[in-house]
Parts: structure tokens; sequence; C-alpha cells
């Protein structure tokens, strides 16, 4: 039987976590739904929640509890249910603490607006419009980090809320070693011509492309009754109980990769979150344990499954019957080169996967630029065309193509967002060449259309433990050995060295 205090502490957590659902509902109904109307009352209602949510979770009680069940938490196994609810929620408690109620409160009332205002401005093509709240959103990040003294970067407060024990200096260092291995990549392939991707920019009618992709994210494992799919300016997947874990993607008529793969990308996201213990439910465990993590799924899901020939051996017939006159004197091969064509690109999410980091590390290095001082709001514009001209040889034409094509610096802070994808990009080929050695009859089993193997690996391996671990113990346990980039260029070099004939 639990301790009584343990029963409170849930209690009390529970309370926090029903404020913090709410404020992702109203969150998702903005993205997918609200009238353009609807935008000053909504920052008003979430500005109310998030305060009364980080009220709730900074109450002095929970802190009475977590040092009252000290001794019972060092008497349980590390690896216990119990323990780790109380070591996470200790570590949370801890974080949330230095942060003022009234803070979250301004904060999300400025993210409400911002979006609103990056939604209308971005087809507008007005990124002066945006602008002036881009300004108070690096300010409030800035004063978010100074909530935490002491830190080596300004950016590692921002960094750590999301990927727990990492710094700028460790991600510098990451990515410094990966993009000496990349480039050389990047490079060789360049040199080679490029794959002809006309097959998908036909005309693609969105209802037949929206029943395709529904019938592939349920396909893999993602459970429609336990979720939905829903269409917005740029795709995201929300949880607000294991039981209710959205996803929503958006559609080009114009080209097929865009929507289809953002729907296999956010079903990946999916698939972990509805493959945590339900037990977790409104506890601190109840979610993915890291942005870095969260992002290995979404990517596996997206690229080493559904960019690979195993997954189109059996999808291929299935999308030519759906499109019969846009892909039926299309081959498979021709296709699967299509889908896998190496360009350099302007949209990240648009982007293969040996370019795709330097659309990360050109954010990620600019993100640090403006935290520091060193570049202005007014000057950011500029330099990221510059950079994309340096790093990847393309200018975009707009800020619409531009600055102004992530939602992320719009709708949350400034820092500590984008260094999740390639870490979920490095770790992905760690945990999927694990779940291959335990099961290698997993690639022949997804050309026949069966992903019940891999996902289960998963859910015992990764998802079932939601956040009782963090991501280096978690990938130690899987992998057995922290991060580790060799296995993401052996995969990349393997397949686009067969491509694209080169060694």
């Amino acid at each position: 039987m639990e301790p009584k205090k343990l029963t409170e502490l849930k209690t009390l957590l529970a309370e926090a976590n029903d404020l913090d659902s709410a404020v992702s509902v109203l969150y998702w109904d903005q993205a997918t739904f609200m009238p353009p109307g609807g935008g000053n009352a909504r920052g008003r209602q979430l500005a109310t929640l998030a305060r009364l949510h980080q009220q709730k979770s900074t109450n002095p009680k929970i802190g009475r509890l977590l040092d009252g069940l000290r001794s019972y938490e060092e008497s349980l196994p590390f690896e216990s249910d119990d323990a780790s609810l109380i070591r996470v929620a200790r570590r949370l408690y801890e974080r949330a603490v230095k942060v003022p109620p009234a803070f979250m409160g301004r904060l999300y009332q400025h993210n409400a607006q911002t979006f609103q205002a990056w939604a209308e401005a971005r087809p507008a093509n007005d990124f002066a419009r945006v602008a002036p709240y881009l300004e108070k959103t690096l300010d409030l990040s800035r004063e978010y980090a100074n909530f935490f003294p002491g830190y080596e970067h300004i950016a590692d407060p921002l960094i750590e809320a999301v990927e727990y024990g990492m710094k700028a200096t460790s991600v510098r260092t990451l990515f410094g070693e990966l993009r000496r291995e990349l480039t050389p990549l990047v490079h060789k392939i360049a040199a080679q011509p490029r794959a002809d991707d006309s097959c998908l920019r036909k005309v693609f009618p969105i209802s037949q492309q929206a029943a395709f992709g529904e019938a592939v994210a349920r396909r893999i494992g993602y459970d429609f009754e336990r979720g939905r799919l829903d269409i917005t300016h740029h795709p995201f997947t929300i949880s607000f109980a294991p039981g209710d874990v959205r996803i929503t993607t958006r559609y080009s008529e114009a080209f097929l990769s865009d929507s289809l793969f953002s729907t296999i990308h956010e079903a990946g996201h999916a698939l972990y979150e509805q493959g945590v213990n339900p037990a977790f439910e409104a506890t601190p465990l109840g979610n993915g344990t890291s942005s870095g993590v969260h992002e290995s799924q979404s990517r596996l899901w997206e690229n080493q499954v559904g960019h690979s020939r195993h997954f189109w051996r059996y999808f291929y017939p299935q999308l030519q019957a759906a499109f019969p006159q846009q892909l039926a004197d299309v081959p498979l091969e021709a296709f699967y080169s299509a889908i896998n064509k190496v360009e350099p690109s302007l949209v990240r999410v648009d982007a293969d996967e040996v370019t795709y980091n330097l659309h990360i590390m050109i954010r990620f290095d600019l993100e640090l630029a403006l935290l520091e001082g060193t570049l202005s709001i007014r000057e950011l514009p500029e330099a990221w065309n510059a950079r994309y001209q340096a790093d990847l040889g393309i200018t975009p034409p707009d800020d619409r193509l531009g600055v102004m094509q992530d939602a992320h610096w719009y709708d949350g802070m400034i820092g500590g967002a984008f260094q999740s994808y390639t870490i979920g990009n490095i770790l992905s080929a760690q945990y999927l060449q694990a779940a291959l050695r335990a099961h290698p009859e997993i690639p022949d089993e997804m050309e026949q259309g069966e992903f019940a193997t891999l996902l289960g690996w998963l859910r015992k391996n990764l998802y079932q433990h939601g956040r009782k671990f963090t991501a280096s113990e978690l990938t130690e346990r899987v992998t057995g050995r922290g991060i580790d980039i060799a296995p993401y260029m052996r995969y990349l070099r393997e397949k686009y060295g067969e491509l694209y004939k080169v060694e």
C-alpha cells in the first residue's frame, strides 16, 4: 500500500496536470479551428490558465510532501514507478518554483497573440508586422533564462527545459562532430545528377491525400479511438491524456510529399504518447522523456521507416490505386528515388535526410546569437538568408520561405527547441539499430505491411516508461551507450551511397 503522502502528492500533481491539459486544448483549438477573431480572448484565457497551472505546480505543499517522501524513495529500486515519480516530480518542482506564475501568464498571453499575428503575416510575407512580437519574445526568453542564475550560456536553461542534462556547449560539440561527418557526404551527393521528383509534383486531390494518410497512420499503429487527424498551419502533435493524443497535418495539392510525410512524422510522436503506461496518467511520468527522444520517434517513423523501400513495397500499390492517373506509369524505384531526392531546399520540414540537419544548425546558431545579443530581430532576416546561402547555396526569395517558415519562435520562446530535431535524428538510428538486433525480421515484416513487431519493441523499451528515465539514462538502457552519431552516419552513407553511387 502506497504511503498517504504519495497519494496526496498524486492528487496535487493531477490537479496541476489537468490545468496544463486545458491549456493544451485551447492551444490545439487556436491552431486548428478557432476563427481569427478569437485571438485576443484566447490570449487572455491561456494566460489565466497558465498562471493557475504555475500556481498549482509550485504549491509549497508539494515541496513538503516530496521532502517527506525522500526516505520512502530511497528505500525503493531506482527504476520503480514510485521512486521514479517522486524523483521526476522533485526535479520538475525545483525548476518550476524558480518561475513566477505571473511570468507564465504574460508568456502564454504573448504567445497566443504572436501566433495569431504570425498566422496572418506569413501568407502575406509581412515580417515587419510580426517583428515587434518577436522582439518581446526575445525579451521574455532572456527573462526566463535569468530565473536560473549560474548558467554557462544564457541558452542553457532553455535547452535544459526540454533536454535535461544538455547545455549549449554539449549541443555545439555534438553538432560540430556531426557537421564534420555530414559535410563531405553532402558535397559528394551534390556533385551527382539530382533525382527526378516530378512524379510528386502533379495535382493530387486533397481528399484522396487525406484518406491515404489516415490509412497509413492506422496501419503503423496510430489508434484513432484515442486520437484524430486535423489540418493546421504547421503540423504538430498534442497529448491531453493517453486516451486523447491528436495529430495535425497540412496539404499541398501540388506536392504529394508535403502532407504524406508530415502525417507519418506526427503519427510517430503520437505512437510514443499512446504507448506510455496508462498508470502514469495525470502524473509527471505521463509524457515522453525529452524533446530529443520524442523527435527520435517521429523521425524514425517518418524517415527510416516511411522513406524506406520495405515500407513502399507494401504501400506503393495502394498509393498508385489512390492516384492512378498520376502514378500508374511511375515504377516503384522511380518513386523511391523521388521521395529520397537530395537537394538543398529552403523549407526545413520538406528537407531531405542528408541536408536536414544543416537547417537545424542554422536555427540553433541564430538562436544563440539572438540570446547573446550579437544579433537583433531587425537583422534576423538578413542573417537567415546569409546562412542559407553559405550552408546550402540558396537564398530565400522572401521571408515567408525564410525567417517566418517555422512556428516555433512564434508560439514559444527563442532557444531550446530546434536542437532536439537533430538529437532525434541521431537517436532514431541508435534505437532502430537496437530493434533490428533484437528482431532482424522487421524489414521483411514491413514489406507485408506488418509493423507490430517494431511498434511492440518500441513500446516495451521506450514508450511505456514515459518520463521515468532521462534521455541519457533511457538511451544507455536501450543501446548500451550514450548518444552516438556513428549509427546515424552509417545509415545515411549506406542508403544514400547506394542511391547516388557515392562511397
